[in-house]
C-alpha cells in the first residue's frame, strides 16, 4: 500500500550515518579508563552509592542449592578432620569439592542429581586445577584436563564433555577419563594451588615457595610423557630432587597461597603467606619461559591512598593498623590500560597496582600499544577506600548505616574472602554481627550515562553501588557464570576487533572473553549481553546471584504498574536519553533477555518513549524549558556563548541515536571482510590469502534481527501516527507530507554539531519579516517546525537501520556461499577495495553500493553460470526480500537477461539463439542505466547479436547523462567532464566490438557475471558484414556526439572504406570540422555550387591530426563524384605548411596530391554538371596543372642539387660542380662548405613548396642549372626584354657548360633535348642563329685543334632535333649565316657551315621521301638501301624537289666563291652537285 516505507534514500542514509558516526565517536571517547576514574574519585565526597529502596533490587538471589548429600556424608564420615577443598570450574559448569582422596563434581546451575566421585589416588588431594587439553596429544573427546596434586604425586585426568542431542545444553554430561601414563612424582613438594593458562600451561605453587610447571607430551622412546619442572629455583632445585629429600631442607619458607594469570598481558602473579606479590612474565605471546620481573613484600605500607588515613563517617574507632591481602585479581585491558592488578585487603580496601614504571594519561596508557609492553616492576598506583558498613537497600546516596551495630563494635570491615572480576567485587564480611553478609560492589550504571561526551572531573569519577546479601555460613569460592558457547561466540565475533574491548588473546576461551564486556557497563552492552550471574560457594551450600541491569529494573517497574514518580526518578537518575533508549529497546524487543517481553511491557515502554513528559519536546537551544529535560548527555553547555539559537531534539531522538549507535558499534568503522592466511602486506592483497566475512553468520543474524526489530517498531509508529509522527501528520512541508517526503536539502557543510544535520528546513517566508505586537523577537522555528525536523531526523535514522539490516542480510548470504569463491574472478583493485571496505562505507557510500552490487553479480554468476546451482528466481526472491536497496527490480531484469544469454550460449538452434538473445535485449532495454554492459555486450558479441551491442550502450549513455551535461559549456567543468566520461565508457563498448571484429585482441575482462563462450572464427567477409552492421546501427541513432565518436573510432581502427561507404549525412560536416585548424577559421565547403579557391587557403598550416580528415574528405568527394571539391582538398593537402616537427610531407607526396587534384579536375569535364564546367572554365584545371609543373621543377632542382653534392663529395677536387664558375683551388674547406650549402638548399626544397620565382632566382641560377632555367623561362612565357638577351645568354651558358663537360657531342645532345621542349614557342626561346653559330665555331675550333672529331651531320641534326624535325627553320638559319659575310669572316668556318647546309638538304630530301612512304627518315634510308633507289623519283613532290635543287645550286656557287683551294672545297662542291643531279635525273638519289 505504501511502497515508500521500504525505499531507501541514499542521501538520508548518508546524513544519518554521519549522526551515528558522531555518536559512536562520543561513545568511545566517553569510555573512562579505570585509572582515570579512580583519580577523579579522589576528589569526590561520595565514592559509593546505594540502590533506591523503592526500586527492584540491583542484586538478587535467584536460586540456592544445598551441597550434594554424598559430599556431606563423606565429609561427616571423616569427622570434619580430613583435608577438604572446594571450588568452581565455570568452563564446564561444574562445582567441585574434595574430601581426603575423593573428588566430587556436580552442576552448579541446576540440580540434576548427579555427583560423580573420583578416588583413584590413595593420598589426600591438596590442590586441584582445570586446563584445556593441548591439541594433538589426546583423543578429541578429551577437551579438558583435571590436574590433581597429592603430597606424593601429580595426576592428569581427562575430562570429556558432551551435550544433549537437541544441542540445548552443551554441558549435560561430563565424564572423567584416567590417564595412568600421565602421573609423576611430586618429589616431596606439597602443592598449594594450581593455575593454568589458555595455551594449556599448568603452573603449580609449592609450599616450598617455588613455582613448577607440569609439562606433558605424546611421548616417544625413552622420553617421558609427563614431567615437573621447577621454574623459580634454577639448578639447585633440580639437584635437590635427586640428592636432598624435601624433609631435610631447612630454613623458613614463604609458601605461595594464590596464583592468577593475566591472559591478555601474559603475566603470572603469585601471593605468598607473608603477603608478598611476585610478578612473572610469560613471554610476548604467553608461551615463553617463566621470568621473574618483580617482587614486593611491603605493598600495604608502601603507599597509603588519600583515603587510607580517613575514618569512615560515623565510625567511633580507628581502622585496625594491620591488614592483610585477601585476594588478587588481574584487571582486563578493557577496564584499564595502565592498572594491571587489584588486591583486596582484609579491611575492605582495594589496592590497584601496575607493572609499568610510568603511566597515567600523559603516557601511553590510552594508546593501542600498551598491551605489548612487558612488565618490569610492581607498584601501588592508588587505593580505593572500603565500602560503607551495614549496607542495605535503604541507604541513601553516600550515607552510612550502622543498623545492628553497637557503639562499642569495631566499625571496620573484616573481609575473610573476596572475589573481583570485570569491575565487580564480592566481599565476605565476617565483622561482628548477627548474620554474615556479602558486600557486592559494582560500578553504578547511572553515573555512566552522565559521562558521555563530557570532560567534567566529577562526572568521570568512579562511583560504585554497594549491595548487601545475607548469607549463611562462610563464603568459600565465587565464580562468574559464563555465557553459553553459542552466545559467547557471537559476542566475541562482534567485539573481537574493537580495541576498547581488549580482546587480544586468541587462545582465550570465547566464554571468558565475552565476560570482559561487563566491564564496559550495562548501558552499552545490555542489548547484547545477558544479565550477569555469579555462583557463590559457601559452607552451607551454593547460591546463584544475578545482577539486574538498568533495563531490567525499568522492565520490572513497567510490569508492576509502578507510580509515575518512580519512572520519573528513573529518568532523572539515568538521564532522558538513556531512559528513552531503554524504553525503545523494550518496545522493539532488542534487549538480551531470558524471558519474552510481554506486549503490555512493550506497549508501556512505547508510550513512555513517546511521552513528552518523560522525553521532552524539540526546542531551541537556550530556551527556558530546555534545562528541565536536557541533561549533560545531550551535549548542552551553560558556559558556551550561543550565537544563534539551534534546534535541540527531544530525548526520544537522543535515545534512538544511542540505541542505533550501540547496535552498530561492532560494525560501523571496521572492515566487513578480513584476509586469512597468505603472505600479503597490509597495503596489498596477498594472492594466496582467503577473504572471508569478519563476523560469523550467527552474529550477523542476531544483529540483523535486532536492527530490523528496531526499524519495524519505528515504521509501525509512523504508520499509526504515534508520538511526534501523530503531532506532525497534518503539517506538511514543501515536498508533501512530512512523513513521506524527503524534505529539503540537509545541511552538510557546517557540522559543528551533528544535530544540525537534520535541522535545516527552508522557510516559506522571510524570517526577518513580521513581528508580534508585543515587540518580542520571532523565534527562528515554530514548535510545529521543530517537531517536523525531529520526525525528519528520526525517519532518516530509520532508513539507515533498514539499510543496515539489508547489508547484514547480504553479508550472511555471501558468507553462506563462500566469499573467496565468489570474488576469485575480481581484479586486484576490486579485491583490494573489498578487503578494505568498512560497514559504514557499505551502507552509506556510493563505492559501498557499487561493491555490494559487484558481490551480488558474483553470487548470481554462481547460480546462473554454465555450472550454476539454480536459476535466477531461486536467488532473486531471497535478495529482493532481504536487501531490496542492493538488489532492485532492475537487477532482477538484468540477471533474467543474463540467464537468457546463458541459455542462448548453449543452444545449437540458430533461430532459438536469436530469439533468446532478443529476449535478453528486450529486458536490458528496460533498464539501460542499471545494466553492466561491459560484460553483457561481450556476450552479445559472442552471439553475433550486434543490435544489442550498439543500442544498449547508447541507451545507457543517455540514461547516465539525461540532461546533456557533457555538452553544456555553461556548467562546472568537473561536472561536464564527469558526464562526458560516463558517456565515453558506454561508447567504448561499441568500439571494442569493432576492434574485436577488426582482429585486434582485447584484454580479458575481469569480474564478468557471465562466462564467455567459445567464439566461432569468422571469415573476412563475415567480419566486414558485422562491421558494416554496427556502423549502420550507429549512424541510425540520433546522437550527434556519438556519430563523431564513432567516426573517429573508425578512422583510428583503419576502417576508412567502411566509414566512407556507410557514414551518415553528417559525415561531411564532421570531416570538415575535424580538419579545420583550431586557430584559423576556414570556410567549409557546403555545396558543389560554391567551390573554394584553393589558392586562398592552401598555404595555411595543417596539423598532423587534420591530414587524415582532409584525405578522407577528398576520398568521400571522389566517391560521390564531386571532383572539383576533391581537387580543392587535395590542393590544400599538397600546399600545406607543416606545424609540427617530423610532420613534413615529402615532395613526392605533394606531387601525388597535386597529380590527383589535376586528375579530379580533368574528371570533372566528364560530368554534365554545369557548375563544375564553369569552375573549370575559370581556369582551375590550368591552375592545378601549372602548380604541378612548378612542383616538378622543384623536384628536378632538388635532384640536381643532391647529385651535385654527391659528385662533389666523390671528387672534391673537381671544379665543374661549383656554381658561378668557382674553382676548387680554395681547398677542402671551401669544398666542404659548398657541399653543406648544397645540402641545405636541397633540404629547403624538401620542406615546403616554392614559387617559380624562388626556384629560378634562389636555386637554379645560383647553382647554374641552366637547362632548368630555360624550361622555367619557357613555362613562364618570359618576355622581359625585346631582344631576348636573357634567353640567349642562358642558352650560351648552357652550351658552354655542355661543351666543358662533354664537348660538341654533349652540347648537341643538350640542344636537342632542351630545344625540343621549348619549340616552337614564339621563336624567342630557341635562338637558332645564335645556337648554330656558337656550335659551328666551337666545332671548327675543336677540329682545327684536334681536340675532338666532329662530323658534318652532328650539329645540323641537333638543330633539326631541337626544332622537332622542321627543316626550313634550320635551313633559313644557315642561309642567314652564309649570306652575312660579316658574321662569318673565316673561309674555313664558312666552308664548315656549307657542309652543314649540305647535310640539312640531304635530311630534307630524305624526310620528304619518308613522309610519302609513311616511315621515318631512317626507315626511308633502309628501304632505299642507303640512298634513294632508282625508279622512285615520281614519289617526290615536285615543288620540294625544286626548292632543294635551287638551294643546292645556290650553295655550289657559294662554295666556289670561297678563297680556298679546290682540294679543300671539292668534296663539298661535288656533294651539292650530286644532290642537284640526282633530283633532276630520272633516278633520284642514285648517287647520294
Amino acid at each position: 500500500m505504501v511502497a515508500w516505507e521500504n525505499e531507501v534514500v541514499m542521501r538520508d542514509v548518508t546524513n544519518a550515518g554521519l549522526v551515528v558516526s558522531d555518536r559512536i565517536g562520543r561513545e568511545i571517547a566517553g569510555h573512562v579508563d579505570l585509572e582515570e576514574a579512580l583519580e577523579a574519585s579522589r576528589y569526590s565526597s561520595h565514592p559509593y552509592t546505594s540502590h533506591p529502596r523503592e526500586w527492584p533490587p540491583l542484586v538478587e538471589v535467584v536460586d540456592t542449592w544445598e551441597l550434594p548429600p554424598v559430599l556431606i556424608e563423606r565429609y561427616n564420615s571423616a569427622g570434619g578432620e580430613g583435608t577438604a577443598l572446594c571450588g568452581i570450574f565455570p568452563e564446564i559448569r561444574r562445582a567441585w569439592a574434595s574430601v581426603d582422596n575423593s573428588l566430587f563434581l556436580w552442576r552448579f546451575d541446576k540440580c540434576d542429581g548427579q555427583c560423580p566421585e573420583y578416588s583413584g589416588e590413595e593420598q589426600a588431594i591438596c590442590a586441584v586445577g582445570l586446563t584445556k587439553a593441548k591439541p594433538g596429544i589426546f583423543v578429541e573427546a578429551i577437551q579438558y584436563l583435571l590436574v590433581l596434586a597429592t603430597p606424593v604425586e601429580l595426576i592428569l585426568v581427562g575430562v570429556c564433555c558432551s551435550g544433549r542431542s537437541d544441542e540445548t545444553d552443551p554441558y549435560a554430561e561430563v565424564s572423567l577419563q584416567p590417564l595412568p601414563e600421565y602421573t609423576i612424582s611430586s618429589d616431596g613438594v606439597t602443592m598449594t594451588c594450581i593455575t593454568c593458562t589458555d595455551r594449556g600451561h599448568i603452573f603449580l605453587a609449592g609450599r616450598d615457595g617455588h613455582i613448577y610447571e607440569l609439562q606433558y607430551t605424546t611421548g616417544s622412546g625413552w622420553q617421558k610423557r609427563c614431567r615437573k619442572v621447577c621454574l623459580t629455583a634454577g639448578l639447585g632445585s633440580v639437584i635437590s630432587r635427586w640428592v636432598v629429600p624435601n624433609v631435610f631442607k631447612f630454613g623458613a619458607m614463604d609458601a605461595i597461597v594464590e596464583m592468577v594469570v593475566d591472559s591478555e598481558r601474559h603475566v603470572l602473579y603469585a601471593r605468598t603467606e607473608e603477603m608478598k606479590i611476585q610478578v612473572f612474565s610469560l613471554g610476548p605471546n604467553g608461551d615463553g619461559p617463566l621470568k621473574k620481573v618483580a617482587e614486593e613484600r611491603n605493598l600495604i605500607t608502601q603507599r597509603e591512598s588519600n583515603y587510607g588515613g580517613r575514618q569512615q563517617a560515623g565510625s567511633g574507632a580507628p581502622r585496625p593498623t594491620k591488614s592483610s591481602i585477601v585476594c588478587i585479581s588481574p584487571i582486563s585491558t578493557l577496564e584499564s590500560k595502565w592498572l594491571h592488578l587489584v588486591a583486596v585487603l582484609s579491611d575492605g580496601r582495594r589496592m590497584y597496582l601496575s607493572t609499568a614504571p610510568s603511566g597515567g594519561n600523559n603516557s601511553a596508557v590510552g594508546g593501542l600499544g600498551t598491551n605489548n609492553r612487558r612488565p618490569n616492576c610492581l607498584k601501588v598506583v592508588t587505593t580505593r577506600p572500603s565500602p560503607p558498613i551495614g549496607v542495605s537497600g535503604g541507604i541513601a546516596f553516600g550515607a552510612l548505616s550502622v543498623v545492628g551495630r553497637s557503639q562499642s563494635d569495631d566499625l571496620s570491615l573484616k573481609i575473610e574472602s573476596a572475589y573481583y572480576s570485570s569491575g565487580t567485587a564480592v566481599l565476605s564480611d565476617s565483622s561482628p554481627s548477627a548474620v554474615s553478609s556479602l558486600l557486592i560492589v559494582n560500578r553504578d550504571p547511572s553515573t555512566q550515562s552522565g559521562s558521555l561526551g563530557t570532560g567534567a572531573r566529577g562526572s568521570r569519577a568512579l562511583r560504585e553501588s554497594v549491595s548487601s546479601l545475607p548469607v549463611e555460613g562462610r563464603m568459600l569460592f565465587v565464580a562468574d557464570v559464563l555465557p553459553l558457547p553459542d552466545a559467547a561466540t557471537i559476542v566475541q565475533s562482534l567485539y573481537s576487533e574493537l580495541e576498547l574491548c581488549g580482546f587480544h588473546n586468541s587462545w582465550e576461551a570465547c566464554e571468558k572473553t565475552a565476560t570482559k564486556l561487563w566491564a564496559r557497563g550495562d548501558l552499552s552492552t545490555q542489548h547484547i549481553l545477558p544479565r550477569r550471574k555469579i555462583v557463590i560457594f559457601s559452607t552451607m551450600g551454593m547460591m546463584e546471584v544475578v545482577f539486574n541491569r538498568p533495563i531490567d529494573i525499568l522492565r520490572r517497574l513497567l510490569e508492576s504498574n509502578s507510580p509515575r514518580s518512580l519512572l520519573e526518578d528513573f529518568v532523572n537518575r539515568f538521564g532522558g536519553g538513556e531512559a528513552a533508549a531503554m524504553c525503545l529497546m523494550l518496545a522493539a524487543r532488542v534487549m538480551n533477555t531470558e524471558t519474552f517481553i510481554s506486549n503490555v511491557v512493550a506497549d508501556k515502554a512505547a508510550e513512555a518513549f513517546e511521552d513528552p513528559r518523560f522525553v521532552g519536546i524539540p526546542q531551541l537551544e537556550g530556551s527556558g524549558a530546555l534545562s528541565n529535560n536536557r541533561t549533560a548527555a545531550g551535549g548542552f553547555s551553560m558556559g558556551r556563548v550561543v550565537q544563534e539559537a539551534e534546534p535541540v531534539f527531544s530525548m526520544a531522538h537522543e535515545g534512538l541515536c544511542l540505541c542505533s549507535s550501540r547496535l552498530l558499534l561492532p560494525l560501523w568503522e571496521l572492515p566487513v571482510f578480513i584476509i586469512k592466511g597468505g603472505s600479503g602486506s597490509s597495503d596489498a592483497i596477498s594472492e594466496d590469502g582467503v577473504i572471508t566475512c569478519r563476523l560469523s553468520v550467527g552474529a550477523m543474524r542476531i544483529l540483523e534481527d535486532k536492527i530490523r526489530s528496531l526499524e519495524k517498531f519505528l515504521r509501525s509508529r509512523k504508520n499509526l501516527r504515534r508520538g511526534l509522527y501523530g503531532r506532525v501528520a497534518g503539517l506538511g512541508d514543501i515536498t508533501g507530507s512530512i512523513l513521506i517526503g524527503t524534505g529539503s536539502d540537509l545541511v552538510s557543510g557546517d557540522r559543528s554539531t551533528v544535530r544540525n544535520l537534520f535541522g535545516s528546513y527552508p522557510r516559506n517566508g522571510d524570517s526577518s519579516e513580521g513581528g508580534s505586537s508585543n515587540k518580542r523577537q520571532r523565534l527562528p522555528y515554530s514548535p510545529a517546525e521543530l517537531a517536523a525536523m525531529e520526525v525528519r531526523a528520526m525517519e532518516c535514522i530509520r532508513q539507515l537501520l533498514l539499510r543496515c539490516g539489508e547489508a547484514l542480510f547480504l553479508l550472511q548470504l555471501l558468507s553462506q556461499h563462500l566469499v573467496t569463491r565468489l570474488i576469485q574472478s575480481f581484479d586486484a583493485n576490486t579485491r583490494q577495495a573489498v578487503a578494505q571496505l568498512t560497514f559504514h562505507q557499505l551502507v552509506c557510500s556510493e563505492e559501498g553500493d557499487r561493491l555490494g552490487t559487484r558481490l551480488i553479480s558474483a553470487l548470481m554468476e554462481y547460480y546462473t553460470g554454465p555450472d550454476g546451482r539454480g536459476t535466477v528466481d531461486d536467488i532473486s526472491n531471497r535478495l529482493r526480500d532481504g536487501c531490496p536497496s542492493y538488489y532492485k527490480e532492475s537487477d532482477y531484469k538484468f540477471y533474467v537477461a543474463v540467464e537468457y544469454l546463458e541459455r542462448a550460449a548453449v543452444t545449437s538452434d540458430s533461430e532459438e539463439r536469436e530469439n533468446l538473445a532478443r529476449e535478453a535485449f528486450n529486458n536490458l532495454s528496460k533498464i539501460p542505466e542499471s545494466a553492466d554492459l561491459q560484460t553483457v555486450c561481450k556476450r552479445f558479441e559472442d552471439l553475433r547479436f550486434y543490435e544489442a551491442v550498439v543500442r544498449l550502450p547508447l541507451q545507457k549513455a543517455e540514461a547516465a547523462d539525461p540532461a546533456g551535461d557533457a555538452f553544456n559549456e555553461q556548467i562546472d567543468a568537473g561536472t561536464r567532464e564527469h558526464a562526458l566520461s560516463r558517456r565515453m565508457q558506454c561508447y567504448e563498448i561499441i568500439t571494442n566490438a569493432l576492434r574485436t571484429l577488426k582482429g585486434e585482441t582485447l584484454r580479458k575482462e575481469f569480474g564478468s557475471p557471465i562466462r564467455p563462450v567459445s567464439q566461432s572464427v569468422l571469415d573476412q567477409s563475415s567480419r566486414k558484414k558485422h562491421i558494416c552492421q554496427i556502423i549502420q546501427l550507429g549512424v541510425q541513432s540520433s546522437y550527434r556526439f556519438f556519430h563523431e565518436y564513432l567516426y573517429r573510432a573508425l578512422i583510428d581502427l583503419g576502417l576508412d572504406d567502411e566509414l566512407l561507404e556507410y557514414g551518415g549525412p553528417d559525415l561531411v560536416q564532421f570531416l570538415q570540422d575535424a580538419g579545420r585548424d583550431p586557430s584559423h577559421e576556414v570556410r567549409a565547403v557546403s555545396s558543389i555550387g560554391s567551390p573554394i579557391s584553393p589558392v586562398s587557403q592552401s598555404r595555411v598550416p595543417v596539423a598532423s591530426y587534420q591530414i587524415k580528415y582532409f584525405e578522407l574528405l577528398a576520398r568521400y568527394y571522389v566517391l560521390k563524384r564531386q571532383h572539383i571539391l576533391a581537387a580543392q582538398i587535395l590542393v590544400r593537402l599538397a600546399e600545406r605548411r607543416s606545424t609540427e616537427a617530423g610532420d613534413t610531407p615529402t615532395i613526392e607526396q605533394r606531387r601525388q596530391y597535386l597529380s590527383n587534384a589535376v586528375l579530379q579536375a580533368r574528371s570533372a569535364t566528364e560530368t554534365g554538371n554545369v557548375s563544375m564546367r564553369g569552375a573549370i572554365d575559370n581556369g582551375l584545371l590550368d591552375l592545378l596543372e601549372g602548380k604541378l609543373t612548378v612542383l616538378q621543377f622543384q623536384m628536378k632542382i632538388k635532384e640536381e642539387l643532391e647529385a651535385m653534392a654527391s659528385r662533389s663529395e666523390a671528387s672534391p677536387m673537381g671544379s665543374n660542380s661549383t656554381p658561378n664558375g668557382s674553382s676548387p683551388d680554395n681547398g677542402q674547406s671551401s669544398d666542404a662548405s659548398f657541399v653543406h650549402a648544397v645540402r641545405e638548399k636541397a633540404k629547403e626544397l624538401s620542406v615546403d613548396l616554392k614559387t617559380i620565382t624562388q626556384l629560378y632566382n634562389e636555386y637554379a641560377v645560383p647553382f647554374e642549372l641552366w637547362e632548368i632555367c630555360l624550361e622555367m623561362l619557357y613555362f613562364a612565357s618570359y618576355s622581359g626584354d625585346a631582344d631576348s638577351s636573357i634567353v640567349r645568354e642562358t642558352w650560351a651558358r648552357l652550351i658552354d657548360q655542355a661543351l666543358s663537360r662533354g664537348g660538341i657531342a654533349e652540347a648537341c645532345a643538350v640542344l636537342a633535348r632542351v630545344g625540343s621542349h621549348v619549340y616552337p614557342g614564339d621563336g624567342a626561346m630557341l635562338p637558332l642563329d645564335t645556337l648554330c653559330l656558337h656550335l659551328e665555331k666551337a666545332a671548327q675550333e675543336r677540329v682545327v685543334s684536334g681536340a675532338e672529331h666532329v662530323g658534318d651531320e652532328d650539329i645540323p641534326r641537333a638543330l633539326l632535333a631541337s626544332c622537332k624535325g622542321a627543316i626550313e627553320p634550320v635551313l633559313n638559319t644557315y642561309d642567314q649565316l652564309v649570306s652575312n659575310g660579316a658574321i662569318l669572316p673565316s673561309p674555313s668556318l664558312r666552308l664548315r657551315i656549307l657542309r652543314s647546309v649540305l647535310a640539312v638538304l640531304r635530311e630534307w630530301a630524305m624526310s620528304v621521301f619518308a613522309q610519302r612512304m609513311g616511315t621515318s627518315t631512317a626507315g626511308a634510308s633502309l628501304i632505299l638501301g642507303g640512298p634513294f633507289s632508282l625508279g622512285q623519283t615520281t614519289v617526290l613532290n615536285q615543288g620540294v624537289r625544286d626548292k632543294i635543287t635551287s638551294a643546292a645550286n645556290r650553295y655550289m656557287t657559294e662554295v666556289r666563291r670561297l678563297p680556298l683551294t679546290q682540294s679543300q672545297t671539292e668534296a663539298v662542291y661535288r656533294g651539292f652537285r650530286e644532290l642537284e643531279e640526282s633530283l633532276l635525273s630520272p633516278f633520284p638519289f642514285e648517287r647520294l
